[in-house]
């Protein structure tokens, strides 16, 4: 029973349409309380007796742990079979994984000579020049994938490209599990949420590559997951605080007290700077998720009755997160840069000592040439629009319309031994079909259920799309790709889950209806499932037959 998720009873900002049965009353703005100690009272409504239970059992704690961790160990094998199969550098790994071997080497990305691929896949490795090449991304995803290669087996080895995004892909799904344990309270919705993570098509090409979004979803999910904690800490100290206050027979007047430092949020912080430090489309997540754990204080002030409430939340809490946050993660991300600062041949690391006078003089030389060569980056990043056979628009990314083919060899590039005359070997970088037609129509209900419950957690779920989806409409002429999904992908598996949740909960008194959901989710999930084993080919380069890939072409615009 401790597994079966019930109706949240956090309050919101607004008044929801449908009171839960269980939702506890909240304090009038006059701080009267039934007669129970106020810091009881207010943390079931802060937080909701379902939370507050949650991990209250020895086996809840166990399975707490070992679902998670299960999940967790079937990611890895998906992920770690065979990973240095292909043998050779896939799609963009072709920048990454060359540009991450010289950071390693020389402490920055330097130039290669004409096709120097076919030398390094055969284990010539320093063909690389000695002069700085000009890279478009901030260093730290090529540094964690250079700490691959370093700690298994060096350049030489497919499986030490690969291996550092593998590593981070099973630790998201980990954390997905235990985030969406906590997000929903309950440990059975964070191991399906886990589990659907673990065996999706997106996740799994990207773990299988050593490409840079892999490293940006890991970062930008272990901060929403510190936000939720900060969420939880924040309301018990706001429970303790003006409990005490009640206790003491004083009313809760108009402003409420502050919560002192937060860890979580500072936490959260560093780790979107390190997202950032990967990719900047970072910057999106550290706007929403901070609006986010702002809008989670003022509906935290506002249930325990502060009069007040909106205007205590920007100055105790808008505020100070902001001066926390924004400095915390842009001292990060700058310190991602260590080795340009280091490295004396690194790109345009001289540009302010050659232009003398030019630029933003105020600041300091190397801060000077590091803020032109970032106006570079962001011309190239707001003017790329050249053509590209798998590029896509965004509106088609939550329904998989046109995936990126990472590799593609059929008979033609001389592959064979599937048993067949023609054979081919496809890395096709497509979510599990079923379960993002499925997650898109979770993702209108979420919206719905938003609109209509106001439901805080409809709230933190659309939060991960609006950040890492939604930005992308902004540039209809840039060249995109459906990968970079993978992005939100966590929220895209938390929206199908929610809505599992949300249905649950609605038949919880009403046997014979939740009879039907359970058997609904079982179905779906077994469908899912099923179509992972048959997907799984050709998201990782095995040698089958070309008429079975065939098979998996379901739409034109597949192939």
């Amino acid at each position: 029973m401790a597994d079966v998720p019930q109706p949240s009873s956090d309050p919101t900002p607004a008044v929801p349409a449908t009171v839960p049965d269980d939702a506890p009353p909240t304090p009038g703005h006059d701080g009267h309380l039934p007669t129970e100690p106020a810091r009881d009272h207010l943390l079931r409504t802060l937080l909701g007796a379902r939370r507050l239970a949650l991990g209250s059992t020895p086996k809840d704690r166990l399975w707490g742990w070992l679902g998670p961790a299960l999940v967790a160990l079937l990611a890895g094998g998906l992920r770690l079979w065979d990973l240095g199969r292909p043998g050779s550098l896939v799609f963009d790994e072709t920048y990454y994984v060359k540009q991450a071997y010289t950071l390693l080497r020389v402490g920055f990305e330097a130039k290669w000579p004409d096709e120097p691929n076919p030398a390094f896949e055969a284990g010539n490795v320093d063909t690389f020049l000695s002069t700085a090449d000009y890279v478009v991304h901030p260093p730290l995803g090529k540094w964690m994938i250079a700490g691959g290669m370093q700690l298994f087996g060096g350049a030489e080895n497919p499986w030490s490209w690969r291996i550092s995004t593998a590593l981070v892909g099973v630790l998201a799904v980990f954390l997905l599990a235990r985030i969406a344990r906590r997000l929903f309270a309950s440990t059975a919705m964070g191991v399906l949420a886990g589990g659907l993570l673990a065996i999706d098509g997106m996740a799994i090409v990207h773990s299988r590559t050593g490409l840079l979004d892999n490293f940006l979803m890991f970062w930008v999910l272990l901060a929403f997951g510190f936000l939720l904690l900060d969420r939880e800490q924040a309301r018990r100290r706001l429970a303790d605080r003006v409990g005490a206050l009640l206790d003491s027979g004083r009313e809760v007047g108009r402003y409420g007290p502050w919560l002192g430092w937060r860890w979580w949020r500072f936490a959260a912080a560093v780790s979107l700077g390190l997202a950032c430090g990967v990719k900047w489309s970072g910057l999106y997540f550290l706007a929403v998720f901070a609006l986010l754990s702002v809008l989670w204080d003022a509906s935290a002030r506002r249930a325990v009755g502060i009069k007040r409430w909106w205007e205590d939340a920007l100055l105790l809490d808008a505020i100070p997160a902001a001066l926390v946050m924004l400095p915390t993660a842009a001292l990060t991300y700058l310190a991602t840069w260590f080795s340009w600062f280091r490295s004396p041949s690194s790109y345009m690391r001289d540009w302010a000592a050659q232009n003398p006078g030019e630029g933003v003089r105020w600041l300091p030389e190397a801060l000077r040439s590091l803020w032109e060569y970032h106006l570079k980056m962001w011309d190239f990043h707001t003017g790329l629009s050249a053509e590209h056979t798998y590029a896509s628009k965004p509106i088609g990314w939550i329904v998989q319309w046109r995936p990126t083919s990472f590799y593609y060899r059929d008979g033609s590039d001389g592959v064979t031994g599937c048993g067949y005359d023609e054979c081919a070997r496809a890395i096709t970088s497509l979510g599990n079909p079923v379960l993002w037609w499925s997650a898109a129509l979770a993702v209108v209900a979420t919206v719905v259920l938003l609109v209509w419950r106001k439901d805080w957690r409809a709230t933190a779920v659309l939060s991960g799309l609006v950040a890492g989806w939604l930005p992308w409409f902004l540039y209809p002429d840039r060249t995109i790709f459906t990968f970079y999904a993978i992005v939100f992908t966590p929220w895209v598996v938390l929206a199908l889950v929610y809505v599992v949740t949300v249905l649950l909960e609605g038949t919880e008194r009403r046997i014979t209806a939740r009879g039907w959901v359970v058997w609904g989710v079982t179905a779906l999930v077994t469908v899912i499932v099923a179509l992972s084993i048959f997907f799984y080919p050709i998201w990782t380069a095995m040698n089958i037959p070309k008429w079975f890939w065939q098979l998996h072409m379901w739409l034109p615009s597949w192939i």
